[in-house]
């Protein structure tokens, strides 16, 4: 197995972010210092914007304008949302506490 430089990541727990290209955005609740999820789930991702494994992916409380759901994603398919708006995901009121600055308290579970 080859060794992987482990990255610091980017984005924290917590923080509200959005896809660089889908319409979507979430709250960060996990991070994978690198791609940790089946191999059936990366080949599904089309070749040509397939990202690399050996970089941080997220796991995020996601939502769109139609559903909620549980997002694993790659940083470089990240960016900061600045717009200060909460992520109205129904499973962020169990994890965390009040939104401030773009990044959510982390509530009392994971404290």
């Amino acid at each position: 197995m080859s060794k992987i430089e482990k990255t610091a990541a980017k984005f924290d727990i917590g923080q509200v972010v959005k896809h660089r290209s889908f319409p979507f955005r979430g709250v960060v609740f996990d991070i994978d210092p690198s791609f940790s999820n089946t191999e059936e789930w990366w080949l599904a991702i089309p070749e040509e914007i397939r990202p690399s494994k050996d970089q941080p992916f997220y796991h995020l409380l996601a939502e769109n304008e139609e559903a909620h759901y549980v997002a694993y994603v790659s940083e470089q398919n990240l960016i900061v949302d600045n717009s200060g708006e909460p992520v109205d995901h129904p499973e962020v009121e169990s994890l965390f506490g009040q939104l401030q600055n773009g990044k959510y308290e982390l509530g009392i579970y994971l404290n």
